[in-house]
């Protein structure tokens, strides 16, 4: 259901972009976002996108650096991560839901996928 791309080993400093396809659940999620889970740390959901209105919300640590998108008919999203820091280093979980945005925020998203792995290092 979930195909994640993207991920790798960069510099502080760089950049990545993350991509995820969505199949099989279509038309049965009203938002895709991305969490992350570093080893020892909880969970942390990053960013949301409304599927309609196409509205964001990010997690305070990730602001001003990541930004997402999505291209609702190929049932893609995308992350774009700038000026990476080493305390991004994690596994990152597209994800989706069939509520708002601000309650996946906050509650976690329904569905993920297996994750890609981000690793920011010198």
């Amino acid at each position: 259901q979930f195909v994640e791309s993207g991920g790798g080993l960069v510099q502080p400093g760089g950049s990545l972009r993350l991509s995820c396809e969505v199949s099989g659940l279509t038309s049965d999620y009203k938002v895709i976002g991305w969490f992350r889970q570093a080893p020892g740390k909880e969970r942390e959901e990053i960013s949301c996108i409304s599927t309609t209105t196409g509205g964001t919300i990010y997690a305070d640590s990730v602001k001003g650096r990541f930004t997402i998108s999505r291209d609702n008919g190929k049932n893609m999203a995308y992350l774009q991560m700038n000026s990476l820091k080493p305390e991004d280093t994690a596994l990152y979980y597209c994800a989706i839901d069939t509520v708002h945005c601000i309650a996946s925020m906050f509650g976690g998203f329904g569905s993920w996928g297996q994750g890609t792995q981000v690793t920011v290092s010198s």
